[in-house]
């Protein structure tokens, strides 16, 4: 009666079946991580095929493989080499994957046939989310720091999975945290109007996931110009203005002097010509008559 129902099941199945235990996991860029996809068939493993494939999650019509079995043969792809391997082939279709990075992640299929098995394939799904840690954030600034002045404190997180949380804070004399206006999804900025001396100091910039904390720091200054600024640079103008008047009258003086000296040098010229035609003028002649 057993071996009666055992046949009648043989007949029903007609394929391999898949089972996977976990439907989502994580692993830490750089870490080791085991995709499970255990099976079930009735006869020998002689023609066993297992294919795994992993499709990205920013691609979802873009599958390529990892890992083949067929027939005692393993074929990893380009991609995987050195990095994928069976965990415990033939008993199970597992498969541990060394040394994760971030383009590893996706949508991973699990494809088990072992002919003359009839029927579809036995297929198992999960998703894999590799996790990294945040990036060293870079902090900058730009603006004008007098007093009055406005800047704009800029923090930019490079990668980190999940993404970042962006925060930014005043250290000293009090921890002060400030509103953060996010641009894009790694980088916030702060910014700061009518500066005052309250606002000098030390800000830093933290980006944070549930793998670890990441911090940059920006010493910001304030310069306070002198009390008496606008008295002082009227005094300035005022000394400018007298220095061109000064000079003018000089150019001015000059001038005249010139004219002067060559209107003189014209005229004592002029009487020598005169003179020189005097002199020079022939003596009269004396006729004697008899």
């Amino acid at each position: 009666y057993l071996f009666l129902n055992m046949h009648d099941f043989l007949q029903c199945s007609g394929s391999v079946r898949v089972t996977v235990m976990e439907s989502s996991l994580q692993v830490v860029q750089g870490d080791s991580v085991t995709l499970p996809c255990s099976f079930l068939s009735w006869i020998p493993l002689i023609r066993l095929s297992i294919i795994w494939t992993v499709t990205p999650f920013s691609d979802p019509d873009s599958p390529t493989q990892v890992i083949m079995l067929n027939q005692g043969q393993v074929v990893e792809s380009p991609a995987f080499t050195g990095r994928v391997e069976f965990a415990a082939v033939p008993w199970s279709a597992d498969i541990t994957l060394n040394d994760a990075r971030v383009s590893d992640a996706g949508f991973y299929r699990c494809v088990v046939s072992n002919p003359p098995e009839t029927g579809d394939p036995g297929i198992g799904e999960l998703s894999l989310s590799v996790l990294v840690p945040p990036s060293l954030p870079v902090c900058l600034w730009e603006g004008n720091t007098d007093v009055g002045g406005s800047v704009t404190l800029s923090c930019i997180a490079v990668e980190g999975v999940p993404t970042p949380h962006i925060s930014w804070e005043k250290l000293d004399p009090d921890r002060i945290t400030l509103p953060v206006n996010m641009e894009g999804e790694l980088m916030g900025s702060v910014k700061i109007v009518n500066m005052s001396a309250q606002n000098a100091g030390v800000y830093r910039c933290s980006a944070m996931n549930l793998l670890g904390t990441q911090n940059c720091y920006v010493n910001l200054p304030v310069s306070t110009p002198p009390d008496n600024y606008p008295g002082l640079l009227q005094g300035v103008l005022v000394t400018l203005s007298m220095a061109l008047i000064l000079l003018a009258l000089l150019v001015l003086v000059l001038w005249l002097h010139r004219l002067a000296q060559e209107s003189k040098w014209t005229h004592g010229r002029e009487e020598e010509e005169c003179f020189s035609e005097i002199r020079h003028i022939p003596p009269l002649v004396k006729r004697s008559f008899v």
